[in-house]
């Protein structure tokens, strides 16, 4: 086992827990132990949100001015510790080392922005009668939680720590139990930065621990990133527990290519949005619609997919299941009749046989109907469905449950504002593959892949994260008696 026992981090210390199960945590890059990390119970998660009220009481009061220096102190220290951290996400969730380098500097990125949050909170005064004033202030809820997912150990623990926690909240943080160890070491940093015990706490665990912060009754907040399925499940557990929700679910985002696509550019922005991150992103292109004849364009893409070699400039998908899973949605949709243009099943690394890789798949003559056209693979598999009309392509778009992404190829500006109008997606590219917009614009999508109102990050989370309050002074007594009096 090359790293200790996993534990969680409560008031400002790793600390045992009250489960006795344990699992392996694998490295899907060659299939060794990593670690192990602990089932928590209900128990541990009452320590933590005990830790995290009474920290609350401190924290909460604090100027935000002040506040924000301790992420000041933290972004320095992940850029210090930027290649450590970026091999850490490596060897857990098998990404390529630039791709867990990328992955750091987006973190970064998002610390950066909560820096920025004393000037976007400042409120608002106004006169609004002779002698008497009116005046708002954001200030935070208390105790709130974060429920993150595999594919993104750093960067979507960054989407809510530095905000919610900036702007006054205490956390608790639930990370996938398939990747618990970069997030320890945020917590670490986080500590070295100056954060005080008890404002950030680290509860591992599984489903018994995701119910149980729905239904704490001190939890005043709860985020979710993760699957459709589960985000259903989490949002209308915390909402009916009376707390504000914000459940990010699943994605399948068509990439709409036009003949008049220039080829090389679209080739290579569909292949990296498909195969990066082994395809395990919600933003990843997982559906392409060739509208009209654009043969070329598809040549030129299977001509860029054969160069994505496993385990050189394509990571691993997470663990041998998901493995599993992918290639059985391959083989299904080939069964149906669709043709497998690049085949990235069965794939082995030499000197890491134990790891769990596909390679760039790309599926052709799929038709809506088709598993693979209507359901989340997360992995580096693209279905190519055709059409003859624009018109066409987006009623398969607009058809599609969920809502988070949608691109369109092409070099007419009329056709790529006829997309942007008619994509039923929160998050919509031209010419570009991974259509995610960079602070301080805000991340979220819409139809099934959200559940709740807001964005989880940029100006939008402030909402999320924050009460609005108001309040009326008088102080000029020779102003008189009026209504407002």
């Amino acid at each position: 086992m090359k790293y200790p026992a996993v534990t969680n981090f409560i008031q400002g210390r790793f600390t045992g827990n009250s489960g006795r199960e344990m699992l392996d945590v694998i490295s899907p890059l060659d299939g060794s132990l990593l670690s192990t990390v602990p089932l928590s119970k209900s128990i541990d998660l009452d320590t933590a949100v005990s830790s995290a009220t009474t920290a609350f009481k401190t924290w909460g009061k604090m100027p935000i001015k002040e506040r924000v220096q301790v992420f000041f102190r933290f972004k320095s220290l992940l850029e210090k510790y930027k290649k450590e951290l970026a091999n850490l996400v490596s060897e857990e969730n098998g990404k390529t080392p630039d791709e867990g380098l990328a992955e750091i500097e987006k973190s970064i990125e998002l610390t950066e922005f909560a820096c920025s949050l004393p000037q976007l909170v400042t409120g608002e005064l106004l006169e609004v009668s002779r002698g008497i004033e009116c005046r708002t202030e954001r200030v935070p809820l208390g105790v709130v939680a974060s429920i993150v997912p595999f594919n993104f150990p750093s960067m979507v623990p960054c989407w809510t720590i530095p905000n919610a926690i900036a702007l006054g909240n205490c956390m608790i943080i639930k990370p996938s139990e398939k990747v618990p160890l970069s997030i320890g070491r945020i917590a670490e940093l986080l500590k070295e930065a100056g954060l005080p015990d008890g404002v950030l706490n680290v509860v591992h665990g599984n489903s018994e621990i995701v119910d149980s912060i729905c239904d704490h009754p001190n939890i005043e907040a709860v985020s979710f990133v993760g699957s459709t399925k589960v985000a259903k499940i989490v949002y209308r557990r915390a909402t009916q527990n009376l707390k504000r929700c914000l459940a990010l679910g699943g994605a399948k985002n068509h990439l709409l290519v036009l003949p008049d696509a220039i080829p090389d550019m679209t080739a290579q922005n569909i292949t990296a949005s498909m195969s990066g991150c082994a395809g395990q992103r919600c933003m990843a292109a997982s559906a392409m619609i060739a509208v009209g004849e654009v043969d070329h364009i598809i040549e030129r893409l299977c001509a860029e997919a054969r160069k994505m070699v496993p385990g050189e400039n394509l990571g691993a998908v997470i663990n041998k299941e998901s493995k599993a899973r992918i290639e059985n949605y391959i083989s299904q949709a080939e069964k149906m009749g669709a043709r497998v243009l690049v085949d990235g099943r069965n794939k082995v690394v030499a000197g890491k046989e134990n790891g769990t890789y596909i390679g760039a798949t790309i599926i052709d003559y799929v038709t809506p109907d088709m598993s693979v056209a209507k359901e989340e693979i997360f992995g580096p598999v693209i279905s190519i469905m055709r059409t003859k009309t624009l018109e066409e392509a987006l009623i398969i778009e607009n058809n599609n449950p969920y809502g988070n992404a949608a691109s369109v190829f092409t070099q007419n500006g009329a056709a790529a504002r006829y997309v942007i109008e008619h994509a039923s997606a929160g998050m919509v590219g031209v010419n570009v593959g991974v259509p995610v917009p960079r602070e301080p614009f805000s991340f979220g999508g819409w139809n099934e892949s959200r559940f709740g109102v807001g964005d989880i990050t940029g100006k939008s989370s402030i909402e999320f994260w924050t009460k609005l309050k108001k309040s009326t002074t008088k102080w000029n007594p020779q102003a008189g008696v009026n209504w407002m009096s």
